[in-house]
């Protein structure tokens, strides 16, 4: 027990904690990878499960508990989030739950329940799963698996109208699917038993009876295809008769038990993709080409921007219609007879399934092997088949065309496979089309701007072929050897020629002395794999998938000839694979060792796709004000994004993609209205939801990080803003690398909030980077241009300065014309430095004229304390030979070199040194001649030793002057010129009455202490 004292200490130290935010501390709904692990971790392998399968509580029915979370009432705004956020938290438990289950089947806790080999079946956690059985219609293994992603994106389909009107009540059956160790498994809900003898309502199978329920069932399926653009057409049942039909041939509609309708199979329930169709396959033609699998379906990104584009048809059709029969004002009138004609002809041009209207419908089942229609659907198929096909040539004509000209003028270009993918998937373009965009990046003329984007796609092309092999490895591995195993992998992949043989046993002691298993077993199969063999099977499946032989024979390469990191490519390869690896430099440089160990692997990840819940009223006052700011109204912008971010909070609790997106556009908009400290502290809070929901080196993260010191150091704090940008810069070179357009952008940041010795560096790598991406006349490139003037300026280094702005001007004027405000302010700065230089320049050229006529003084006075030095040697009875002529001959030289004015030496060396050099010694021998002799008179000396100092003092004085301008040969004048008016000819004639003091005087004082004596 703890007395009273201990717990009143423990809540004081408690209460005097700091609170954090609740977006640091909560956890997040979705486990959020991440490749690296702690460096002191030991674990790679841990299963949580001590029981064989056995669940000491009773599984949940997570369908029931998402259907009655769905089922909740959404009369009012408190309902509407009360239901969101009920949702998201029953996915949420489900998609833990799944990789609980992943890990528990798949490391063999898990008997099967049919007892099927070729196809298993499993029951744990109240979760189905399952591989699905391999066909050989869709193309075995990977058909399988497609089969399992696709069944996934129908059921986000038809799960994203469920809060549309009239379509309250057609339920999908909570599904994800699930990669680990190779193994792919569909985990679904359990589906309620059907509801008494007329359960399966819909489908090929289901039986002509017609019932009300039946009538409701087709009422929803009518609703969700017309949303969806798919066709009602009619298919031959495999007993002859017809079946009318608003999906794929495959799906099955069923009344469950607990009274609602529910939706199963619905893997196809999108076109296929006529380029990849057996049966319009040549042999001889890039497209329509095989595929290794048979479900190559079309996008619904894709199905909405050809919709688009054939309704742009449609419109430009009918008005060229309206136009040859008497013009588009004098037709368009309701009720006259040329306006319709015109447009059922567009109708008929353009392929519209309606004669009256436009209207897009799609058939999913067209181009579907094993699919009969009857005779009386001939026209409409064939209409359908030329859709597909002008749909699918849209992706190549239009779509990628299009997405290389985005990434040709953007900054913000992809940096990874995440965002390539995202990218991608927004125009249409599905990933089996990588080998297509690097063929269009290759013909391009700009292909050297867009070498970033072809460094991606041909890294995308590699880690995805890499990942295939790589599920085919780990099938023969068992848990004890799987860190050596995957090391083993890894070390192949990234050494050429690498051999197991030179590591084994060394691999062996290690792995056993740490715990690790046995290592790499004589008998293992994995442990054979060399480098060359692993090499050829990526480059034998990316040439079948991809169509693509650009990996060439080596990584090295990869990394010679596209500028590849290894380490990026090592990231990607652990984030699709789920692999993590322990936190620690890794090199790659050395060719006979193996880079990665199996102490380096720490953990493997179960890799979950999930359905994705919507928040719909959030989402929806986020969009008003996108388009707010899009009509330039910023307070109202504010204002609805700050409702946004609300919503945002009370029903995801602001730990989702769309929250953080929303909190970086509200810190932007509060930035461009002047409130810094708002957008600040919104900013900040993005830059926890991005590192925590998608990754602390997401490419998000790293743009989430620099408007944060961009926000930072508008407030004044420029240390903490210098910390955000080089972070940011940093994982920009691990993610991607520094040859990047958004590497150009944080230095240009860097060179703004860094010191003068840093800055110029940052600003011209800066240069270099947009020059080489968007040429010398873009908007980057410019603004680059007049950032390197202004410092250049504040530097001195007019000449520069104006250089690099009129390129700036030169620029400013081609895109925006002489009279925009960006042309006129680099107009005036220019104006400004080049009136600044000629002030500059003029004040120079007079202090080098005033240098110059006090040279003349100087060297009268030089040539005349030479003479009196050479009298005092012929008098004492020194021998030195051409003294006085050396003196007379050298005295305008050097007094020319110590006023600073004298001319550069041309040549690499120094003559001017040298000669000082020799007059020096010259002068040394004397000196020492004359504290040889001793012989001075002492009279004199005393006499002139008040004069004597007072030359003393100056001639050090001026020495050291000179000497600093001999230092410096690019300064066209003395500094002391310019900021004394005393000359050395002042000096000489208020000590012209004691000439005779200076006797002996030279470089060193050393004549003078001997003249004392």
């Amino acid at each position: 027990h703890l007395n009273s004292a201990t717990m009143k200490a423990c809540c004081c130290s408690r209460c005097c904690m700091p609170l954090q935010p609740p977006v640091e501390v909560m956890p997040t709904p979705y486990h959020t990878l991440s490749w690296l692990g702690p460096p002191c971790s030991t674990r790679t392998h841990k299963n949580t499960f001590s029981r064989l399968g056995v669940d000491d509580q009773a599984p949940p029915d997570w369908n029931e508990e998402l259907q009655a979370a769905r089922d909740l009432p959404q009369g009012s705004l408190e309902e509407r989030l009360q239901r969101d956020k009920a949702v998201l938290q029953v996915n949420s438990a489900f998609v833990s739950a799944v990789m609980q289950g992943a890990e528990t089947v798949v490391d063999g806790f898990v008997e099967p329940v049919n007892g099927n080999p070729e196809d298993p079946a499993f029951l744990w956690g109240g979760l189905f799963m399952s591989q699905g059985a391999a066909s050989a219609v869709f193309g075995g293994e990977r058909g399988r698996r497609a089969a399992q992603r696709l069944e996934l994106k129908g059921v986000q389909a038809y799960s994203d109208l469920e809060g549309l009107q009239g379509l309250q009540g057609l339920h999908t059956i909570p599904t994800a699917i699930v990669d680990y160790r190779g193994v792919r498994l569909s985990a679904q809900g359990l589906a309620p038993g059907l509801e008494g003898s007329e359960g399966l309502l819909y489908g090929v199978n289901a039986g002509p009876q017609e019932s009300p329920h039946r009538r409701r069932l087709l009422e929803l399926l009518a609703h969700a295809a017309k949303s969806l653009s798919l066709q009602r057409h009619v298919v031959l049942a495999p007993k002859g008769h017809q079946v009318p039909l608003f999906t794929s041939v495959d799906a099955q509609g069923l009344l469950g038990a607990d009274g609602r309708f529910y939706l199963l199979d619905v893997f196809r329930s999108f076109p296929a993709d006529a380029n990849f169709c057996p049966e319009d396959y040549h042999a001889n033609t890039d497209l329509p080409r095989s595929f290794p699998h048979g479900l190559c379906r079309l996008r619904p990104e894709l199905m909405q921007a050809f919709s688009q584009h054939k309704h742009y048809e449609f419109t430009q059709r009918v008005r060229e219609l309206l136009d040859e029969n008497g013009g588009f004002e004098e037709c368009a009138t309701s009720g006259d007879s040329r306006a319709t004609a015109a447009v059922r002809a567009a109708c008929k041009d353009v392929g519209s399934v309606s004669d009256i209207l436009f209207e897009m419908r799609f058939n999913p089942n067209v181009f579907s092997p094993g699919v009969a229609f009857p005779p009386g659907e001939s026209t409409s198929t064939k209409l359908q088949e030329r859709l597909l096909r002008e749909a699918a040539a849209f992706i190549t004509t239009h779509q990628i065309p299009a997405f290389v000209s985005g990434c040709l003028h953007s900054s913000e270009a992809p940096m990874d496979g995440v965002t390539l993918k995202n990218a991608l998937h927004q125009r249409g373009i599905n990933l089996r089309y990588l080998g297509h965009v690097l063929k269009a990046i290759a013909q391009s003329e700009h292909k050297e701007h867009l070498r970033h984007i072809m460094r991606t796609v041909v890294a995308e092309i590699f880690i995805r072929s890499t990942r295939r092999v790589f599920n085919s490895f780990l099938q023969g591995v068992d848990v004890p050897s799987l860190s050596a195993a995957v090391s083993h992998f890894l070390s192949c992949l990234f050494v050429p020629h690498f051999s197991p043989t030179s590591v084994g046993e060394d691999t062996k002691k290690k792995s056993r002395r740490r715990g690790r298993g046995a290592g790499a077993s004589e008998s293992s199969p994995w442990s054979t794999l060399t480098g060359a063999e692993l090499w050829n099977l990526v480059c034998q499946d990316a040439a079948e998938t991809y169509v693509s032989d650009s990996l060439g024979s080596s990584p090295n390469y990869l990394v010679e000839h596209y500028g590849l990191q290894k380490l990026s490519l090592l990231r990607e390869f652990c984030l699709k694979t789920g692999v993590q690896l322990r936190l620690r430099d890794y090199s790659f440089d050395n060719q006979n060792k193996a880079p990665i160990g199996p102490e380096d692997i720490i953990n493997m990840i179960p890799v979950v796709k999930h359905v994705h819940m919507p928040t719909v009223d959030a989402s929806k006052v986020y969009q008003a004000g996108q388009i707010s700011i899009q009509k330039g109204l910023l307070d109202q912008a504010h204002e609805q994004l700050k409702e946004a971010v609300y919503l945002y909070g009370r029903a995801c609790d602001d730990l989702h993609p769309e929250a953080g997106y929303c909190h970086t556009l509200l810190a932007k908009v509060a930035f461009l209205q002047g409130k810094t400290a708002e957008a600040r502290s919104v900013q900040l809070k993005a830059v926890v939801i991005s590192e925590r929901v998608l990754g602390f080196d997401h490419p998000n993260t790293i743009q989430q990080y620099a408007l944060l010191g961009v926000y930072v150091y508008a407030g004044g704090e420029t240390a903490l803003a210098q910390k955000c940008f080089l972070r940011a810069r940093l994982l920009m070179l691990t993610v991607h690398g520094e040859d990047h357009p958004y590497t150009a952008t944080l230095d240009n940041c860097l060179g703004l909030v860094l010191a003068e010795d840093q800055t110029g560096q940052f600003l011209k790598n800066a240069l270099r980077l947009n020059t080489s991406f968007f040429g010398p006349t873009c908007i980057q490139t410019a603004l680059n241009q007049h950032l390197l003037a202004q410092w250049m300026c504040s530097k001195g280094d007019y000449r520069n300065a104006m250089t690099h702005e009129k390129e700036a001007l030169t620029a400013f004027t081609s895109l925006f014309g002489e009279d925009h405000p960006q042309t006129r302010c680099s107009k005036d700065f220019l104006s400004t430095i080049t009136k600044q230089a000629v002030k500059v320049e003029r004040t120079l050229r007079q202090a080098g004229a005033e240098c110059t006529e006090a040279t003349v003084e100087v060297g009268e006075y030089k040539q005349k304390h030479l003479e009196l030095k050479a009298a005092v040697v012929k008098e004492l009875g020194l021998k030195l030979p051409n003294v006085g002529s050396v003196a007379v001959n050298e005295g305008g030289k050097r007094s020319d070199r110590e006023t600073g004015c004298g001319k550069e030496p041309e040549g690499g060396g120094n003559p001017a040194a040298a000669e000082d050099t020799s007059k020096c010694q010259q002068d040394q021998q004397v000196e020492g001649s004359l504290e040889s002799t001793g012989k001075v008179s002492k009279t004199s000396a005393e006499g002139d030793k008040a004069a004597s100092d007072k030359v003393n003092t100056v001639n050090d004085e001026m020495e050291s002057s000179s000497g600093e301008i001999n230092g410096r040969m690019d300064v066209p004048a003395s500094p002391s010129a310019l900021r004394s008016g005393v000359s050395w000819a002042d000096v000489v004639s208020k000590s012209r009455g004691k000439a005779t003091a200076v006797n002996g005087e030279g470089d060193g004082s050393t004549a003078d202490g001997t003249a004392e004596e």
